[in-house]
């Protein structure tokens, strides 16, 4: 479940809520992408329409919105696999301008922040794990409310 403090920050931010047929058209989208409907992350992409979030300089996809209206988490997605060689667990949270980014983990619901250099070859020897081993502690560090 989202924490009260995500929660309290949409109601203040005046995040417009999904209407029926939205909330319906992003389910399909979260199964689709294999995400767990009763995770964080799945509650946190149906929690509103907008399409991305800022924080700490970054814009955090909706991923449910980008994958309806655009191209972006398709490429995102394959560029990921094929030219970062990350595992297929792990779905692209923003478009990884400025050579890094964000990945959450379908699997285990973490969160990994990458860049190219050092910290992907880390990863990908596995040296480097997940930063946040769940949505939520990483949504309160991206929103800046911890």
């Amino acid at each position: 479940m989202l924490s009260e403090k995500i929660k309290l920050l949409f109601i203040q931010k005046g995040f417009v809520p999904l209407t029926e047929e939205e909330r319906q058209e992003y389910t399909n989208v979260l199964i689709d992408l294999n995400i767990p409907l009763d995770s964080i992350f799945a509650e946190f992409n149906l929690a509103t329409c907008g399409p991305t979030f800022s924080g700490r300089g970054n814009e955090l996809y909706n991923v449910c919105w980008f994958k309806l209206y655009s191209d972006d988490l398709d490429y995102a997605i394959e560029s990921a696999r094929n030219i970062l060689k990350i595992p297929d667990e792990y779905i692209p949270l923003d478009s990884f301008e400025a050579e890094g980014g964000f990945f959450y983990n379908r699997k285990t619901g973490e969160v990994l922040e990458l860049e190219l250099g050092q910290k992907l070859i880390d990863f990908q020897n596995g040296q480097l794990q997940p930063q946040w081993k769940d949505f939520n502690s990483f949504l309160e560090w991206f929103f800046e409310l911890e």
